[in-house]
């Protein structure tokens, strides 16, 4: 009878393993996300910079910590399988945003990595769509990603990429009219840079458009 008990306990031991090993090798390997290591390089340049006190132009202590904790959000989101991004449009206007649908993510036949979608004001992407960024029209100008801010203007299209596991906040200065962002780290791209389609449109042109973007419910 123990015999029995003793190889029951071993079988039980033995099936309660082999059904745990899976969740084990499903968690995510954040360590070789890209946008992972990109932030945890951004996050050691400015943690150093903070700590040797080196001067950034234009840059004052308390932005350059303000950047450091968002980057150590981002680096946490990502170390908790966090791996999509959210985009909150407060503009004022119709923006263009990038994401997935969830019957493209295993279409190798599409044209682009992603699509483009359109979310109106005062609306934000749905948690757990990811949006990697937005579209920058060909009349706007953007500030907040160079160092000191300043005004910057393109001469060929471009869309504005973030990392997995942050919420991008995008709003109109209104003195100047140029679009600001709140992540440190985001970063412009070309059509020849990445595989999405990156039109050559204006901000009117995106107002005529049909909000589609799936949207976080009030």
């Amino acid at each position: 009878m123990k015999i029995w008990k003793s190889l029951l306990i071993v079988l039980m031991i033995f099936l309660n393993l082999a059904f745990a090993q899976p969740s084990f090798a499903d968690r995510p390997k954040f360590s070789k996300n890209p946008d992972y290591v990109e932030v945890t390089k951004a996050l050691k340049q400015l943690t150093q910079a903070k700590k040797a006190k080196t001067q950034i132009a234009g840059v004052t202590p308390e932005e350059i910590q303000k950047k450091i904790d968002e980057l150590e959000f981002q680096k946490y989101a990502l170390e908790t399988g966090i791996n999509w991004g959210q985009c909150e449009n407060q503009t004022g206007n119709t923006i263009a945003v990038y994401g997935k649908a969830a019957n493209e993510e295993e279409d190798d036949d599409a044209a682009y990595e992603n699509g483009l979608y359109f979310l109106a004001d005062g609306q934000s992407t749905q948690n757990n769509w990811d949006c990697d960024g937005f579209y920058l029209p060909n009349d706007a100008q953007l500030a907040a990603l160079t160092p000191n801010g300043e005004i910057q203007e393109f001469t060929e299209p471009v869309a504005i990429k973030i990392p997995d596991g942050s919420k991008l906040t995008i709003k109109t200065n209104p003195e100047n009219a140029a679009i600001e962002i709140n992540i440190p780290n985001a970063e412009i791209v070309k059509a020849n840079e990445v595989n999405w389609f990156i039109p050559n449109v204006s901000q009117a042109l995106i107002d005529t458009r049909v909000p589609n973007a799936p949207i976080e419910k009030s």
